[in-house]
């Protein structure tokens, strides 16, 4: 159960409705073995013939209230004899019924405010892990999702959550409030026989074993149930986005046998576990009435043989058995239901335990804005740790302040991953970066990402307003610098056009808007950011020619006395850069301006001529 307490470290901040649950649980337990204590009494009157014992009981005078259960007995016997003899058995049967009815009353009341206060601490738990796994989501570096499935994390959200909710959370109250009752009932139960309780202590921590052994087997299955989950949705996720290349390659029946196949594989796994929940409840109602018919057949000869027993004691004493019953049964469908969550919440913390690599150090150096050079210094970097084969080596690179950088050369080269590196998307294998001669690892990481705008290949755009979206991240901004900045990407006009202007909503990833246009809210978003580093990863590949022209013109200008780091597959687009990079195979092999790299008929000019033919 380690884990299980491992869970309820979240519970930590809502003690004050815990301990309320408990003091209205122990109250239920009072209420309720209080009424199942009036019985006795009950039964003996209903069972005595005439009043000759009630007046033996009165002559004893035991009218003094004791703690102890014979003590109580003896009060409430004398009590009650006194006023049979006084008023009558009916009167008397009737205050014993009304009794009961309040103190069931009470019990239930109780137990009802015992669930109220707990109902804050199932769904604030919830949601506080909800809240813990997207946070981790965000501290995370770009390398770790290269390694898991987007479907994976999202069931993490969604049905691992969630199954911690119905299982772990929804079981809090039967965990709580039946070890109380459990406790309540063997204390009375030991105070009327110990012989008896001994016999069900004997017994049920076998009940016990057997219940523990099938646990175990179902935590195993819901762990691989949840695992086949993320893969289902990863696929989902990959189809639907993936829609346009499947129906165009006629690739339907491939998906769809694959997505069936991994189906029925959750299916038969998610039914293996069903069963074993289900085997719970009759399992242990069996156990237990095994248990109950023991304790039965002992007691019986406790009363007719033995008379060490009475038989209105016993009868109590049965009742409360039988009312211990049901919580262990559910104590039992909790476990079941704790072991079932297990597996959910050590998939959970398997994210949340996850090393974040990229993170401020103790006491990092401020980073106020860029003044002299960005400075590349015997740069390496592999994706994993001993990784044969770098995706960078020793890349040795300065771009001063003002200089327009552009890096070219096949696909796979490390331009991106250069480019990258800047803002801290990943951290170097070996060397360093340097801003103005501070390392970017020791700097705060807010700081070096607020002196960036990127615009990447792939238009990042959000299901919000156009406004939204251009004003992403920025705080402060108007209307009238949105408009400007819009203006600058060549997107006013057909913004303007759309049924809201900027306030439309562009839907998910931007899928109202053709490519070009999204791109050009993505260039919007980085004039308006107008900050002193630029990235651009293929920023106008995704505009037709007019707009590219139109665009590329504004970049010109946004780049004009700000330092800017070109990604370009399009040779025509950076031959006014300061500096071209030619890289391959993580190195850089040539560098030099448009017209001495073309000079040098080397690899650059092979590119460039590649291009113009074609």
């Amino acid at each position: 159960m380690k884990k299980f307490f491992g869970v309820l470290r979240y519970v930590k901040g809502y003690w004050r409705y815990g301990i309320l649950n408990i003091v209205f649980n122990l109250f239920s337990v009072v209420f309720s073995t209080f009424s199942i204590f009036l019985v006795i009494p009950f039964l003996q009157l209903l069972f005595s013939e005439d009043n000759s014992k009630m007046e033996y009981i009165v002559r004893g005078g035991k009218s003094h209230f004791g703690f102890s259960t014979t003590e109580i007995l003896d009060a409430i016997n004398y009590m009650l004899a006194k006023q049979t003899i006084e008023v009558g058995k009916m009167p008397v049967l009737i205050w014993i019924c009304l009794f009961i009815i309040i103190t069931f009353f009470l019990k239930n009341l109780t137990r009802y405010m015992a669930m109220y206060f707990i109902s804050p601490i199932r769904n604030g738990v919830v949601r506080d892990m909800r809240n813990k796994i997207f946070d981790k989501t965000m501290d995370l570096s770009l390398s770790y999702y290269s390694e898991e499935r987007k479907g994976d994390i999202m069931s993490l959200m969604t049905t691992d959550v969630n199954e911690i909710e119905w299982s772990i959370m929804a079981s809090l109250e039967m965990i709580f409030r039946e070890p109380i009752t459990i406790v309540g009932f063997l204390f009375m139960m030991v105070a009327f026989s110990i012989k008896l309780t001994i016999i069900s202590f004997i017994l049920l921590p076998v009940v016990g074993i057997l219940i523990g052994r099938i646990g175990k087997s179902l935590r195993r299955n819901a762990t691989v149930s949840k695992e086949k989950m993320g893969v289902l949705l990863s696929i989902m996720e990959e189809t639907l986005g993936g829609l346009r290349i499947i129906k165009g390659f006629n690739a339907e029946k491939k998906i769809g046998d694959r997505f069936r196949n991994e189906n029925n594989q959750y299916t038969s796994i998610s039914t293996k576990v069903l069963r074993k929940v289900d085997l719970a409840s009759p399992l242990s109602e069996f156990l237990g009435v095994t248990v109950f018919v023991v304790i039965l057949y002992v007691g019986g000869l406790m009363v007719l043989s033995e008379k060490s027993m009475e038989g209105a004691i016993f009868i109590t004493y049965l009742i409360m058995f039988s009312q211990l019953l049901p919580p262990a049964k559910s104590f039992t469908s909790a476990y079941y239901s704790v072991q079932k969550g297990l597996a959910s919440a050590e998939r959970i913390d398997k994210i949340l335990n996850a090393e974040v690599t990229i993170k401020d150090v103790p006491d990092p150096k401020s980073l106020k804005g860029f003044e002299k050079e960005i400075e590349y210094r015997n740069v390496s970097f592999a994706y994993r740790e001993g990784e044969v084969g770098w995706v960078l080596n020793k890349i040795n690179l300065k771009i001063q302040k003002g200089k327009t950088i552009a890096l070219v050369g096949q696909s796979g080269s490390g331009k991106t991953t250069l480019a990258d590196m800047l803002p801290r998307f990943y951290d170097t294998t070996e060397g360093e970066i340097l801003i103005d001669g501070v390392e970017i690892k020791q700097a705060r990481i807010k700081d070096v990402r607020s002196i960036m705008g990127i615009v990447t290949q792939e238009s990042i755009l959000f299901n919000d307003t156009v406004y939204n979206n251009i004003a992403f991240g920025i705080e402060n901004v108007t209307e009238q610098q949105v408009i400007e900045a819009a203006t600058i990407a060549n997107a006013h006009q057909f913004i303007m056009e759309m049924q809201n202007g900027y306030h439309t909503n562009i839907g998910d990833r931007g899928s109202k808007m053709s490519g070009g246009q999204r791109q050009r809210i993505s260039i919007a978003r980085a004039v308006l950011k107008n900050p002193p580093i630029l990235i651009l990863d293929e920023a106008t590949s995704a505009l037709d020619t007019e707009s590219e022209r139109l665009v590329q013109d504004a970049l010109y200008k946004l780049m004009k006395n700000r330092t800017s780091l070109v990604i370009a597959h399009r040779l025509s687009t950076i031959q006014h850069a300061d500096e071209i990079i030619v890289m391959q195979q993580g190195e850089i092999i040539e560098r030099g301006t448009h017209a001495a790299l073309l000079a040098n008929y080397n690899v650059y000019k092979k590119l460039y001529d590649l291009q113009a033919f074609v």
